[in-house]
């Protein structure tokens, strides 16, 4: 597909929007999470870019991708991400290091309550290209308008 296809939207759903477990290996000297292979991240990873410092009362994200699949992960801290795939939406609280939100092409997504020192990891499936950003709110709902005739 192209990258300007409606299809990244038109069958994108926050079902497909989970919470993966990563691996967790810890002893007496600490915690280690790997993320490679990662079972609910049909992906490979390409840009890998992280939110810190961000006042409590900020909200990020703010957009759709038509092609970008990403996973989510509190580093530290804790957080709040909003799916929407234009007909539902839904937030999970992200608060464990060794737990990631995967997050579907064509779902808008926000992210807001940062708490003190939080800290957002972003593992992407592409490298930053502008053109597959959805970023004004009326177009995403342009391009999922078909979810809500349904009903």
């Amino acid at each position: 597909m192209k990258k300007n296809d409606n299809d990244f939207h038109r069958h994108s759903s926050i079902d497909r929007c989970t919470v993966v477990e990563l691996p967790r290996h810890y002893d007496a000297e600490g915690s280690i999470s790997v993320v490679e292979n990662v079972d609910g991240a049909p992906f490979s990873v390409r840009r890998v870019y992280y939110l810190y410092d961000v006042p409590a009362d900020t909200c990020r994200g703010g957009h759709s991708h038509f092609a970008l699949r990403q996973l989510i992960v509190a580093i530290s801290g804790s957080f709040d991400v909003t799916v929407d795939d234009g007909a539902r939406r839904k937030t999970i609280t992200l608060n464990r290091p060794y737990r990631a939100l995967y997050v579907d092409t064509g779902i808008w997504r926000t992210i807001d309550n940062f708490s003190s020192g939080a800290v957002c990891l972003v593992l992407a499936s592409e490298p930053y290209d502008e053109s597959d950003y959805v970023r004004d709110y009326g177009r995403f709902l342009e391009l999922t308008s078909e979810k809500r005739a349904d009903k």
